[in-house]
Protein backbone atom coordinates (compact mmCIF):
# COMPACT_ATOMS: atom_id res chain seq x y z
CA UNK A 1 0.00 0.00 0.00
CA UNK A 2 1.34 3.62 -0.65
CA UNK A 3 2.04 5.60 1.95
CA UNK A 4 -0.22 8.74 2.12
CA UNK A 5 2.67 11.00 2.33
CA UNK A 6 4.24 10.15 -1.42
CA UNK A 7 2.85 11.61 -4.63
CA UNK A 8 2.41 8.30 -6.91
CA UNK A 9 2.80 10.71 -9.93
CA UNK A 10 5.67 12.54 -8.46
CA UNK A 11 8.01 10.39 -10.82
CA UNK A 12 5.90 11.60 -13.82
CA UNK A 13 5.47 15.21 -12.82
CA UNK A 14 9.28 15.35 -12.15
CA UNK A 15 10.18 13.84 -16.01
CA UNK A 16 7.53 16.12 -17.43
CA UNK A 17 9.19 18.61 -15.80
CA UNK A 18 12.63 17.89 -16.56
CA UNK A 19 12.01 17.48 -20.17
CA UNK A 20 10.12 20.45 -20.39
CA UNK A 21 13.40 22.33 -19.23
CA UNK A 22 15.48 20.39 -21.15
CA UNK A 23 13.22 21.70 -24.39
CA UNK A 24 13.72 25.59 -22.79
CA UNK A 25 17.23 25.53 -22.51
CA UNK A 26 18.07 26.47 -26.11
CA UNK A 27 15.19 28.99 -25.88
CA UNK A 28 17.15 31.37 -23.45
CA UNK A 29 20.59 31.47 -25.52
CA UNK A 30 18.38 31.84 -28.82
CA UNK A 31 16.60 35.28 -27.54
CA UNK A 32 19.28 36.31 -25.06
CA UNK A 33 16.25 36.50 -22.59
CA UNK A 34 17.44 36.15 -18.75
CA UNK A 35 14.59 36.59 -16.35
CA UNK A 36 16.92 37.53 -13.30
CA UNK A 37 17.76 40.87 -14.86
CA UNK A 38 14.12 41.42 -14.81
CA UNK A 39 14.75 41.36 -10.64
CA UNK A 40 18.29 43.43 -10.29
CA UNK A 41 17.83 46.18 -8.39
CA UNK A 42 19.13 49.06 -11.29
CA UNK A 43 16.96 47.24 -13.53
CA UNK A 44 13.94 48.14 -11.90
CA UNK A 45 15.23 51.41 -11.28
CA UNK A 46 15.03 52.06 -15.07
CA UNK A 47 11.57 50.42 -15.33
CA UNK A 48 10.07 53.04 -12.45
CA UNK A 49 11.92 55.52 -14.36
CA UNK A 50 9.92 54.16 -17.84
CA UNK A 51 6.51 54.41 -16.30
CA UNK A 52 6.91 57.38 -14.69
CA UNK A 53 7.59 58.95 -18.08
CA UNK A 54 4.39 58.24 -19.26
CA UNK A 55 2.75 60.58 -16.14
CA UNK A 56 0.78 62.77 -16.38
CA UNK A 57 -0.79 61.32 -19.53
CA UNK A 58 -1.14 64.21 -22.48
CA UNK A 59 -4.72 66.07 -22.28
CA UNK A 60 -4.31 69.30 -24.35
CA UNK A 61 -7.12 70.36 -26.34
CA UNK A 62 -5.48 69.64 -30.22
CA UNK A 63 -4.21 66.19 -29.39
CA UNK A 64 -7.29 64.83 -27.94
CA UNK A 65 -9.08 66.31 -31.03
CA UNK A 66 -6.63 64.16 -33.22
CA UNK A 67 -7.35 61.53 -31.07
CA UNK A 68 -10.39 61.45 -31.19
CA UNK A 69 -10.26 61.64 -35.45
CA UNK A 70 -8.26 58.27 -35.61
CA UNK A 71 -10.17 56.61 -32.88
CA UNK A 72 -12.86 57.12 -35.18
CA UNK A 73 -10.76 55.81 -38.15
CA UNK A 74 -9.71 52.73 -36.48
CA UNK A 75 -13.65 51.86 -35.56
CA UNK A 76 -14.25 52.51 -39.33
CA UNK A 77 -11.28 50.57 -40.93
CA UNK A 78 -12.26 47.61 -38.76
CA UNK A 79 -16.38 47.93 -39.64
CA UNK A 80 -15.17 48.20 -44.07
CA UNK A 81 -12.46 45.74 -43.58
CA UNK A 82 -15.15 42.65 -41.67
CA UNK A 83 -17.80 44.34 -44.23
CA UNK A 84 -14.99 43.00 -46.76
CA UNK A 85 -14.37 40.16 -45.08
CA UNK A 86 -18.00 39.20 -45.02
CA UNK A 87 -18.24 40.01 -49.18
CA UNK A 88 -15.40 37.22 -49.44
CA UNK A 89 -15.42 34.57 -46.68
CA UNK A 90 -19.68 34.65 -46.89
CA UNK A 91 -19.73 33.17 -50.88
CA UNK A 92 -16.66 30.56 -50.32
CA UNK A 93 -18.18 29.26 -47.39
CA UNK A 94 -21.54 28.91 -49.22
CA UNK A 95 -19.24 27.22 -52.37
CA UNK A 96 -17.06 24.82 -50.16
CA UNK A 97 -19.70 23.58 -46.85
CA UNK A 98 -20.34 20.10 -47.31
CA UNK A 99 -23.88 21.08 -45.82
CA UNK A 100 -24.79 21.82 -49.44
CA UNK A 101 -23.70 19.12 -51.44
CA UNK A 102 -25.68 17.23 -53.30
CA UNK A 103 -24.02 14.42 -52.78
CA UNK A 104 -23.91 14.32 -49.15
CA UNK A 105 -28.27 15.68 -48.90
CA UNK A 106 -28.95 12.96 -51.91
CA UNK A 107 -27.49 9.83 -54.21
CA UNK A 108 -26.50 12.13 -56.55
CA UNK A 109 -22.75 11.29 -57.57
CA UNK A 110 -19.87 13.73 -56.49
CA UNK A 111 -18.45 16.24 -59.33
CA UNK A 112 -14.55 15.35 -59.48
CA UNK A 113 -14.29 18.74 -61.25
CA UNK A 114 -16.38 20.08 -58.11
CA UNK A 115 -14.36 18.71 -55.64
CA UNK A 116 -11.42 19.65 -56.67
CA UNK A 117 -12.49 23.42 -57.51
CA UNK A 118 -13.52 23.38 -53.47
CA UNK A 119 -10.13 22.19 -52.18
CA UNK A 120 -8.15 24.88 -54.52
CA UNK A 121 -10.60 26.95 -52.85
CA UNK A 122 -9.62 26.01 -49.15
CA UNK A 123 -6.17 26.34 -49.82
CA UNK A 124 -6.77 29.65 -51.12
CA UNK A 125 -8.60 30.18 -47.71
CA UNK A 126 -5.68 29.00 -45.71
CA UNK A 127 -3.41 30.88 -47.45
CA UNK A 128 -5.22 34.15 -47.03
CA UNK A 129 -5.43 33.88 -43.00
CA UNK A 130 -2.04 31.78 -42.74
CA UNK A 131 -0.09 35.11 -43.28
CA UNK A 132 -0.64 37.90 -40.81
CA UNK A 133 -3.47 40.91 -41.21
CA UNK A 134 0.00 43.23 -40.23
CA UNK A 135 1.84 41.68 -42.69
CA UNK A 136 -1.43 41.74 -45.56
CA UNK A 137 -1.21 45.69 -44.06
CA UNK A 138 2.73 46.29 -44.70
CA UNK A 139 2.33 44.65 -48.13
CA UNK A 140 -0.82 46.66 -49.26
CA UNK A 141 1.10 49.81 -47.78
CA UNK A 142 3.90 49.67 -50.47
CA UNK A 143 0.88 49.03 -53.03
CA UNK A 144 -1.38 51.21 -52.70
CA UNK A 145 0.08 54.04 -49.70
CA UNK A 146 -0.43 55.54 -46.36
CA UNK A 147 -3.11 55.65 -44.90
CA UNK A 148 -6.60 53.48 -43.71
CA UNK A 149 -6.57 51.50 -46.95
CA UNK A 150 -4.45 48.90 -46.43
CA UNK A 151 -5.69 48.37 -43.10
CA UNK A 152 -9.06 47.88 -44.23
CA UNK A 153 -7.68 45.78 -47.25
CA UNK A 154 -5.52 44.02 -44.93
CA UNK A 155 -8.01 43.08 -41.80
CA UNK A 156 -10.69 42.02 -45.35
CA UNK A 157 -8.28 39.40 -46.98
CA UNK A 158 -6.77 37.74 -43.12
CA UNK A 159 -10.29 37.63 -41.78
CA UNK A 160 -11.92 36.67 -45.31
CA UNK A 161 -10.18 33.55 -45.31
CA UNK A 162 -10.80 33.13 -41.04
CA UNK A 163 -14.52 33.48 -41.73
CA UNK A 164 -14.62 31.15 -44.98
CA UNK A 165 -13.66 28.41 -43.10
CA UNK A 166 -15.63 29.09 -39.69
CA UNK A 167 -18.87 29.83 -41.67
CA UNK A 168 -18.38 27.26 -43.58
CA UNK A 169 -18.18 24.60 -40.01
CA UNK A 170 -21.24 26.54 -38.77
CA UNK A 171 -23.36 25.35 -41.43
CA UNK A 172 -21.90 22.06 -41.55
CA UNK A 173 -22.86 21.68 -37.89
CA UNK A 174 -26.24 22.49 -38.33
CA UNK A 175 -29.13 19.84 -38.83
CA UNK A 176 -29.06 17.92 -42.45
CA UNK A 177 -32.77 17.10 -42.60
CA UNK A 178 -34.41 20.31 -43.88
CA UNK A 179 -31.43 21.01 -46.63
CA UNK A 180 -32.32 17.50 -47.26
CA UNK A 181 -35.70 17.65 -48.35
CA UNK A 182 -35.18 20.76 -50.35
CA UNK A 183 -32.43 18.55 -52.03
CA UNK A 184 -34.93 15.95 -52.77
CA UNK A 185 -37.66 18.67 -54.32
CA UNK A 186 -34.99 19.93 -57.21
CA UNK A 187 -34.27 23.00 -55.00
CA UNK A 188 -30.22 24.29 -56.03
CA UNK A 189 -27.64 24.93 -53.73
CA UNK A 190 -28.38 28.49 -53.00
CA UNK A 191 -32.18 28.00 -52.31
CA UNK A 192 -31.32 24.86 -50.06
CA UNK A 193 -28.88 27.74 -48.17
CA UNK A 194 -31.40 30.29 -47.85
CA UNK A 195 -34.70 28.56 -47.16
CA UNK A 196 -32.92 25.46 -45.04
CA UNK A 197 -29.40 26.51 -43.50
CA UNK A 198 -29.25 29.98 -42.68
CA UNK A 199 -32.31 30.26 -40.58
CA UNK A 200 -31.00 27.32 -38.32
CA UNK A 201 -27.33 29.63 -38.37
CA UNK A 202 -28.11 32.68 -38.47
CA UNK A 203 -28.04 33.37 -34.78
CA UNK A 204 -24.30 31.54 -34.36
CA UNK A 205 -23.31 33.13 -37.60
CA UNK A 206 -24.16 36.99 -36.64
CA UNK A 207 -22.33 35.78 -32.71
CA UNK A 208 -19.62 34.82 -34.70
CA UNK A 209 -19.37 38.15 -36.82
CA UNK A 210 -19.87 40.29 -33.80
CA UNK A 211 -16.36 38.83 -32.16
CA UNK A 212 -14.51 39.17 -35.29
CA UNK A 213 -15.29 42.55 -35.23
CA UNK A 214 -13.59 43.11 -32.00
CA UNK A 215 -10.71 40.97 -32.54
CA UNK A 216 -10.74 43.41 -36.18
CA UNK A 217 -10.65 46.89 -33.95
CA UNK A 218 -7.80 45.34 -32.02
CA UNK A 219 -6.32 44.43 -35.38
CA UNK A 220 -6.88 47.86 -36.89
CA UNK A 221 -5.51 49.72 -33.89
CA UNK A 222 -1.78 48.16 -34.16
CA UNK A 223 -1.72 48.55 -37.76
CA UNK A 224 -0.83 52.15 -37.43
CA UNK A 225 2.59 50.93 -36.82
CA UNK A 226 3.27 49.81 -40.74
CA UNK A 227 1.89 53.21 -41.70
CA UNK A 228 -1.82 51.84 -42.15
CA UNK A 229 -3.58 54.68 -40.12
CA UNK A 230 -5.48 54.82 -37.10
CA UNK A 231 -4.48 54.97 -33.32
CA UNK A 232 -1.74 53.02 -33.98
CA UNK A 233 -0.19 55.12 -35.99
CA UNK A 234 -0.54 57.71 -33.18
CA UNK A 235 1.05 55.23 -30.48
CA UNK A 236 4.35 54.80 -32.84
CA UNK A 237 4.79 58.22 -33.46
CA UNK A 238 4.61 58.72 -30.06
CA UNK A 239 7.07 55.83 -28.85
CA UNK A 240 9.39 57.29 -31.43
CA UNK A 241 9.17 60.75 -29.85
CA UNK A 242 9.59 59.53 -26.44
CA UNK A 243 6.50 61.08 -25.46
CA UNK A 244 5.19 59.07 -22.39
CA UNK A 245 2.12 61.26 -21.89
CA UNK A 246 0.68 60.99 -25.49
CA UNK A 247 1.50 57.16 -25.39
CA UNK A 248 -0.34 56.97 -21.87
CA UNK A 249 -3.29 58.78 -23.29
CA UNK A 250 -3.29 56.91 -25.92
CA UNK A 251 -3.06 53.38 -24.37
CA UNK A 252 -6.33 54.44 -22.07
CA UNK A 253 -8.37 55.37 -25.01
CA UNK A 254 -7.50 52.05 -26.39
CA UNK A 255 -8.72 50.40 -23.21
CA UNK A 256 -11.62 51.78 -23.13
CA UNK A 257 -12.54 51.07 -26.82
CA UNK A 258 -11.44 47.34 -26.10
CA UNK A 259 -13.98 47.72 -23.44
CA UNK A 260 -16.51 49.89 -25.51
CA UNK A 261 -16.64 46.67 -28.29
CA UNK A 262 -17.47 43.86 -25.44
CA UNK A 263 -19.91 45.75 -24.54
CA UNK A 264 -21.42 46.38 -28.14
CA UNK A 265 -20.91 42.53 -28.35
CA UNK A 266 -22.43 41.27 -25.43
CA UNK A 267 -25.68 43.81 -26.79
CA UNK A 268 -25.69 42.24 -29.79
CA UNK A 269 -25.79 38.42 -28.74
CA UNK A 270 -28.14 39.42 -26.06
CA UNK A 271 -30.21 40.77 -29.30
CA UNK A 272 -30.08 37.71 -30.95
CA UNK A 273 -32.49 35.83 -28.85
CA UNK A 274 -35.63 38.08 -30.59
CA UNK A 275 -36.24 38.55 -34.38
CA UNK A 276 -36.52 42.30 -33.52
CA UNK A 277 -32.73 42.65 -32.25
CA UNK A 278 -31.81 40.45 -35.29
CA UNK A 279 -33.67 43.18 -37.03
CA UNK A 280 -31.91 45.86 -35.20
CA UNK A 281 -28.55 44.43 -36.11
CA UNK A 282 -29.11 44.59 -39.59
CA UNK A 283 -30.07 48.31 -40.00
CA UNK A 284 -27.22 49.44 -37.26
CA UNK A 285 -24.82 46.86 -39.33
CA UNK A 286 -25.60 48.64 -42.74
CA UNK A 287 -25.25 52.15 -41.25
CA UNK A 288 -22.03 51.12 -39.64
CA UNK A 289 -20.90 50.02 -42.79
CA UNK A 290 -22.16 52.91 -45.01
CA UNK A 291 -21.02 55.53 -41.90
CA UNK A 292 -17.45 53.70 -42.49
CA UNK A 293 -17.29 54.10 -46.06
CA UNK A 294 -18.17 57.71 -45.95
CA UNK A 295 -15.73 58.83 -43.44
CA UNK A 296 -12.77 56.88 -44.80
CA UNK A 297 -13.26 57.64 -48.68
CA UNK A 298 -12.26 60.99 -48.52
CA UNK A 299 -8.97 60.29 -47.02
CA UNK A 300 -8.23 57.75 -50.00
CA UNK A 301 -6.28 58.60 -53.05
CA UNK A 302 -8.53 58.22 -56.33
CA UNK A 303 -6.22 55.65 -58.00
CA UNK A 304 -6.51 53.68 -54.70
CA UNK A 305 -7.91 50.76 -57.13
CA UNK A 306 -5.80 50.69 -59.53
CA UNK A 307 -5.59 47.06 -60.74
CA UNK A 308 -2.85 47.21 -63.31
CA UNK A 309 -0.52 49.02 -60.76
CA UNK A 310 -1.18 46.38 -58.25
CA UNK A 311 -1.24 43.67 -60.40
CA UNK A 312 2.43 44.90 -60.99
CA UNK A 313 3.05 44.86 -57.45
CA UNK A 314 2.29 41.43 -56.99
CA UNK A 315 4.50 40.32 -59.92
CA UNK A 316 7.33 41.89 -58.33
CA UNK A 317 7.20 38.88 -55.86
CA UNK A 318 8.11 36.08 -57.99
CA UNK A 319 9.85 34.16 -58.17
CA UNK A 320 10.43 33.90 -54.63
CA UNK A 321 14.56 34.06 -53.76
CA UNK A 322 16.50 31.23 -52.89
CA UNK A 323 19.79 31.91 -52.74
CA UNK A 324 21.61 30.18 -49.71
CA UNK A 325 22.54 33.29 -47.87
CA UNK A 326 19.07 33.84 -47.59
CA UNK A 327 17.93 31.30 -47.04
CA UNK A 328 20.55 30.36 -44.27
CA UNK A 329 19.25 33.72 -42.69
CA UNK A 330 15.57 32.80 -43.00
CA UNK A 331 16.40 29.59 -41.17
CA UNK A 332 18.22 31.41 -38.11
CA UNK A 333 14.88 34.17 -38.52
CA UNK A 334 12.66 30.82 -37.67
CA UNK A 335 14.67 29.33 -34.69
CA UNK A 336 14.42 32.86 -33.27
CA UNK A 337 10.97 33.23 -33.75
CA UNK A 338 10.01 29.33 -32.53
CA UNK A 339 12.21 30.10 -29.60
CA UNK A 340 10.60 33.68 -28.55
CA UNK A 341 7.06 32.01 -29.35
CA UNK A 342 8.08 28.92 -27.04
CA UNK A 343 9.54 30.29 -24.27
CA UNK A 344 6.69 33.24 -23.97
CA UNK A 345 4.17 30.60 -23.72
CA UNK A 346 5.69 28.64 -21.38
CA UNK A 347 6.37 31.93 -19.09
CA UNK A 348 2.51 33.18 -19.47
CA UNK A 349 1.53 29.87 -18.40
CA UNK A 350 3.29 30.45 -15.03
CA UNK A 351 2.12 33.89 -14.63
CA UNK A 352 -1.26 33.34 -15.66
CA UNK A 353 -1.57 30.61 -12.88
CA UNK A 354 -0.13 32.83 -10.49
CA UNK A 355 -2.90 35.43 -11.45
CA UNK A 356 -5.49 32.87 -11.70
CA UNK A 357 -5.37 31.53 -8.40
CA UNK A 358 -6.67 35.15 -6.68
CA UNK A 359 -8.74 36.32 -10.01
CA UNK A 360 -11.00 33.07 -8.85
CA UNK A 361 -11.23 34.53 -5.45
CA UNK A 362 -9.77 32.16 -3.69
CA UNK A 363 -7.67 35.04 -1.38
CA UNK A 364 -10.83 37.58 -1.31
CA UNK A 365 -12.80 39.82 -2.97
CA UNK A 366 -9.94 42.32 -2.98
CA UNK A 367 -7.34 40.45 -4.31
CA UNK A 368 -9.69 39.57 -7.04
CA UNK A 369 -10.84 42.88 -8.23
CA UNK A 370 -7.07 43.59 -8.67
CA UNK A 371 -5.87 40.40 -10.09
CA UNK A 372 -8.53 40.55 -12.88
CA UNK A 373 -7.89 44.53 -13.21
CA UNK A 374 -4.15 43.12 -13.74
CA UNK A 375 -5.10 40.58 -15.95
CA UNK A 376 -7.76 43.00 -18.28
CA UNK A 377 -4.51 45.10 -18.92
CA UNK A 378 -2.34 42.63 -19.84
CA UNK A 379 -4.80 40.94 -22.43
CA UNK A 380 -6.20 44.70 -23.01
CA UNK A 381 -2.75 45.65 -24.87
CA UNK A 382 -1.93 44.40 -28.09
CA UNK A 383 0.97 42.01 -28.34
CA UNK A 384 2.68 44.65 -30.79
CA UNK A 385 1.89 47.09 -28.59
CA UNK A 386 3.85 45.60 -25.56
CA UNK A 387 6.59 44.97 -27.98
CA UNK A 388 6.79 48.57 -28.48
CA UNK A 389 6.82 49.42 -25.05
CA UNK A 390 9.73 46.38 -24.21
CA UNK A 391 11.81 47.16 -27.13
CA UNK A 392 11.93 51.15 -25.57
CA UNK A 393 12.79 49.01 -21.96
CA UNK A 394 14.74 46.19 -22.46
CA UNK A 395 16.40 47.32 -26.19
CA UNK A 396 16.21 46.00 -29.25
CA UNK A 397 16.14 42.04 -30.08
CA UNK A 398 14.18 38.74 -29.17
CA UNK A 399 14.19 39.24 -25.79
CA UNK A 400 11.45 42.28 -26.24
CA UNK A 401 9.73 39.97 -28.36
CA UNK A 402 9.18 36.84 -25.44
CA UNK A 403 8.54 39.83 -22.70
CA UNK A 404 5.50 41.25 -24.53
CA UNK A 405 4.38 37.59 -25.72
CA UNK A 406 4.82 36.83 -22.20
CA UNK A 407 3.11 39.46 -20.74
CA UNK A 408 -0.18 39.73 -23.46
CA UNK A 409 -0.38 35.98 -22.85
CA UNK A 410 -0.83 35.48 -18.95
CA UNK A 411 -3.30 38.25 -19.62
CA UNK A 412 -5.61 36.16 -21.62
CA UNK A 413 -4.58 32.47 -19.94
CA UNK A 414 -4.80 33.99 -16.58
CA UNK A 415 -8.47 34.85 -17.48
CA UNK A 416 -9.11 31.48 -18.55
CA UNK A 417 -7.17 29.69 -16.20
CA UNK A 418 -9.71 31.59 -13.47
CA UNK A 419 -13.07 30.20 -15.33
CA UNK A 420 -12.03 26.64 -14.81
CA UNK A 421 -11.09 27.00 -10.95
CA UNK A 422 -14.48 28.31 -10.57
CA UNK A 423 -16.21 25.79 -12.68
CA UNK A 424 -14.04 22.95 -11.01
CA UNK A 425 -16.02 20.82 -8.31
CA UNK A 426 -15.03 22.07 -5.27
CA UNK A 427 -16.06 18.25 -3.33
CA UNK A 428 -12.48 17.21 -3.72
CA UNK A 429 -10.36 19.84 -1.69
CA UNK A 430 -12.91 20.16 0.45
CA UNK A 431 -12.07 16.23 1.59
CA UNK A 432 -8.62 16.77 1.71
CA UNK A 433 -9.05 20.16 3.57
CA UNK A 434 -11.64 17.75 5.83
CA UNK A 435 -8.86 14.93 6.43
CA UNK A 436 -6.47 17.36 7.09
CA UNK A 437 -4.00 18.24 4.55
CA UNK A 438 -3.47 21.60 4.26
CA UNK A 439 -4.60 24.61 1.74
CA UNK A 440 -1.93 24.58 -0.68
CA UNK A 441 -1.81 20.19 -0.52
CA UNK A 442 -5.53 19.93 -0.86
CA UNK A 443 -5.64 22.68 -4.02
CA UNK A 444 -2.56 20.92 -5.44
CA UNK A 445 -4.12 17.18 -5.27
CA UNK A 446 -7.76 18.28 -4.75
CA UNK A 447 -8.40 20.70 -7.37
CA UNK A 448 -5.32 21.96 -9.65
CA UNK A 449 -5.84 18.01 -11.16
CA UNK A 450 -9.29 18.24 -12.42
CA UNK A 451 -7.78 21.81 -14.44
CA UNK A 452 -4.08 21.16 -15.62
CA UNK A 453 -5.34 19.59 -18.72
CA UNK A 454 -7.73 22.04 -19.79
CA UNK A 455 -4.63 24.58 -18.67
CA UNK A 456 -2.57 22.96 -21.24
CA UNK A 457 -4.78 22.58 -23.76
CA UNK A 458 -5.17 26.33 -23.48
CA UNK A 459 -1.59 27.08 -23.60
CA UNK A 460 -1.33 25.32 -26.88
CA UNK A 461 -4.15 27.10 -28.43
CA UNK A 462 -2.34 30.26 -27.81
CA UNK A 463 1.19 28.84 -28.29
CA UNK A 464 -0.52 28.66 -32.30
CA UNK A 465 -1.73 32.09 -32.43
CA UNK A 466 2.07 33.12 -30.51
CA UNK A 467 3.77 31.87 -33.61
CA UNK A 468 1.69 33.92 -35.72
CA UNK A 469 2.40 37.39 -34.03
CA UNK A 470 6.08 36.56 -32.92
CA UNK A 471 6.52 36.55 -36.72
CA UNK A 472 5.44 39.78 -37.48
CA UNK A 473 6.91 41.45 -33.93
CA UNK A 474 10.35 42.29 -35.90
CA UNK A 475 8.59 44.98 -37.58
CA UNK A 476 8.76 47.22 -34.07
CA UNK A 477 12.21 46.00 -33.84
CA UNK A 478 11.69 42.42 -31.29
CA UNK A 479 13.68 40.39 -33.38
CA UNK A 480 12.39 37.13 -35.53
CA UNK A 481 12.03 36.36 -39.01
CA UNK A 482 9.64 39.90 -39.21
CA UNK A 483 12.44 41.88 -38.69
CA UNK A 484 14.21 40.38 -41.89
CA UNK A 485 10.74 40.52 -43.87
CA UNK A 486 10.81 44.41 -42.24
CA UNK A 487 13.91 45.22 -43.67
CA UNK A 488 13.08 43.32 -47.26
CA UNK A 489 10.07 45.52 -47.98
CA UNK A 490 11.40 48.92 -46.67
CA UNK A 491 14.06 47.93 -49.70
CA UNK A 492 11.68 46.81 -51.79
CA UNK A 493 13.77 43.22 -51.71
CA UNK A 494 9.88 41.65 -53.10
CA UNK A 495 11.37 38.44 -53.74
CA UNK A 496 13.30 38.25 -50.84
CA UNK A 497 9.95 38.71 -48.86
CA UNK A 498 7.90 36.33 -50.35
CA UNK A 499 10.15 33.70 -49.03
CA UNK A 500 10.19 34.66 -45.85
CA UNK A 501 6.37 35.21 -46.03
CA UNK A 502 6.66 31.31 -47.22
CA UNK A 503 8.80 30.37 -44.28
CA UNK A 504 6.08 32.26 -42.38
CA UNK A 505 3.39 29.98 -43.32
CA UNK A 506 5.32 26.54 -43.34
CA UNK A 507 6.21 28.14 -39.45
CA UNK A 508 2.93 28.88 -38.71
CA UNK A 509 1.16 25.17 -40.23
CA UNK A 510 4.22 23.37 -38.19
CA UNK A 511 3.01 24.80 -34.57
CA UNK A 512 -0.78 23.92 -35.48
CA UNK A 513 0.30 20.79 -36.65
CA UNK A 514 2.09 20.10 -33.75
CA UNK A 515 0.09 21.60 -31.47
CA UNK A 516 -2.68 19.80 -32.46
CA UNK A 517 -1.29 16.38 -32.50
CA UNK A 518 -0.18 17.12 -28.66
CA UNK A 519 -3.62 18.15 -27.77
CA UNK A 520 -5.16 14.86 -28.94
CA UNK A 521 -2.44 13.00 -27.03
CA UNK A 522 -4.12 14.81 -24.16
CA UNK A 523 -7.80 14.00 -25.05
CA UNK A 524 -7.07 10.17 -25.94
Amino acid sequence: MLSPTRDPAFGQRLGATLLLLALLAPTFALTGFNPFVLLRQDTWHVWLGFVAGFLPPAHDADFLAEVLRETVTTLASATQGLALAAAIGLPAALATSRALDAARLTAEPPSRWAETAKRSLRGLLVALRGVPEIVWALLFVRAVGLGSLPAVLAIGVAYGGMLGKVYAEILESQPAEPARALAASGAGRLARFAWATLPQALPELVSYSVYRWECAIRASAVMGFVGAGGIGQLIDTSLKMLNGGEVSTLLLVFLLLVALTEAISRLCRRALDSRAGIAGIAVATLAAVLGSWVWLRQGWPSDAFDLAALDHFAGEFFPPAHDAALLTSAGRGILETLAMSLLGSVLAFVGGALLAVPAAGRFGVMLKGLSRLLLNLLRGVPDLMWAALAVLAVGLGPAAGVLALTLHTAGVLGRLFAETLENAAPEPERALRAAGAGRFSAFAYGQLPQVLAQWIAYTLYRWENNIRIATVLGIVGAGGIGTQLYLALSLFQQQTAATLIIAMLLLSWAVETLSRVLRRRMES
